[in-house]
């Protein structure tokens, strides 16, 4: 008889705000976004909509799935997940958390980036994976060192202006 094995996964390191959003997202989807979907199943069976032909009563099931996903998902990361205090960060060079000035070398300007984990990145608001190319290529290196790296628009070359925490 074999054992089954349980995979330890590595803890999720997230900023504080990404914390927070990803407990705010949990709580909106259990407690609002639940009783949403229950209020139009109980609807639909209301109306006598439960036929075997009834697409919308379908819709609303698969709707009811991915929420659930969603739910078992962010469980799954928040109880795992570890929030790092940025002033216990080193800025001399760029890691997980950092905020990161670099300067596009081709097109002569300069932004800023904060390195977070895949799930927290959002790039409207300029928070990029470690695991992008962009991300990837930024980790570890000291101020005045170039990142290159592949992207849509073809090579890009960013050099470290500043890390901060």
């Amino acid at each position: 008889m074999e054992e089954l094995e349980i995979e330890q996964r590595a803890p999720v390191l997230l900023t504080a705000g990404g914390h927070a959003r990803l407990k705010e997202e949990l709580k909106h989807l259990t407690v609002n976004k639940r009783a949403e979907i229950a209020e139009r199943i109980r609807d639909s069976k209301d109306h006598g909509e439960f036929s075997e032909d009834n697409n919308e009563l379908d819709e609303i099931k698969i709707e009811q799935g991915m929420v659930e996903s969603r739910i078992s998902e962010l469980k799954s990361i928040l109880s795992g997940a570890e929030i790092f205090d940025p002033s216990q960060l080193s800025t001399d060079e760029v890691d997980l958390g950092l905020f990161v000035t670099v300067e596009d070398i081709d097109r002569d300007f300069q932004f800023e980036v904060q390195i977070v984990a895949s799930i927290e990145a959002n790039a409207d608001m300029d928070m990029i994976s470690e695991e992008s190319p962009m991300g990837n290529a930024l980790m570890n290196l000291k101020v005045g060192e170039v990142a290159e790296f592949e992207a849509p628009a073809g090579t890009l070359r960013y050099k470290v202006i500043k890390i901060r925490a």
